[in-house]
């Protein structure tokens, strides 16, 4: 009997302890989700690569994408409690190569190496649950407007010349997920995020009949983004 009390008041006083602890809890910047307008920035590392589809069987193109970087601002609209329009403009940049394996000869033919250095400007609606002492759980999805300053479109030379053009103007949408944290002098957010392009993204060579972009029907960006938010 002695030690059945025993184990109730340890129980019980680990749940006194646990209950005083959250009342303890310090729950910083509890004015910052009352704000209509804040700004911020955001670092991150980025992977991208390309979906492809062909219309010809027996073609394809092996990718190998290094890891690039992101760079930007944010403007945040609060639309209601949990719902945000945010419009974040920044430098996205990696790097991809590109190996025709349909295509015989030697790697100046068959490789091509893809430089992309993009202005992005996504509007996005971001979805934010009701906050938990110093975090706060989201979503957010939109689209993006992307400007290739390394497409080469308007190059008269084309894979002939060893040049593998992509389109200027291109659009995007983005889903994702992250977590905002409350600190006591800022908001620290990371999230992930998904990158689909919309619009075929190829500038074809001037012969429609060629070995490298002839075969292609569709070529366009996807990408995973890891981004950290500070407000």
């Amino acid at each position: 009997m002695k030690k059945v009390l025993v184990t109730i008041a340890l129980i019980f006083l680990i749940l006194n302890n646990s209950i005083a602890q959250k009342r303890d809890i310090v729950q910083y910047k509890q004015n910052w989700d009352k704000q209509t307008i804040f700004w911020g920035y955001y670092l991150g590392i980025n992977k991208k690569s390309f979906k492809i589809t062909y219309l010809t069987p027996n073609t394809f193109i092996d990718i190998t994408s290094t890891a690039g970087f992101e760079v930007g601002l944010i403007g945040d609209l609060k639309l209601h409690k949990n719902i945000n329009l945010r419009l974040e403009p920044g430098l996205s940049s990696n790097t991809k190569t590109l190996v025709f394996t349909n295509i015989e000869g030697s790697e100046y033919i068959k490789t091509r190496e893809v430089n992309g250095t993009y202005l992005r400007i996504p509007l996005l609606l971001k979805l934010s649950s009701n906050r938990l002492n110093n975090m706060r759980p989201y979503v957010v999805g939109g689209v993006s407007y992307d400007f290739n300053f390394s497409s080469n479109q308007d190059n008269p030379n084309d894979n002939l010349d060893g040049e593998f053009r992509m389109t200027k103007n291109n659009f995007m949408y983005e889903i994702g997920v992250g977590v905002d944290l409350y600190l006591p002098f800022f908001i620290f957010s990371p999230s992930i995020r998904g990158v689909f392009a919309i619009n075929n993204e190829l500038v074809r060579d001037v012969d429609p009949n060629s070995q490298w972009t002839g075969p292609i029907d569709y070529f366009g960006t996807r990408g995973v983004f890891i981004k950290f938010a500070f407000h």
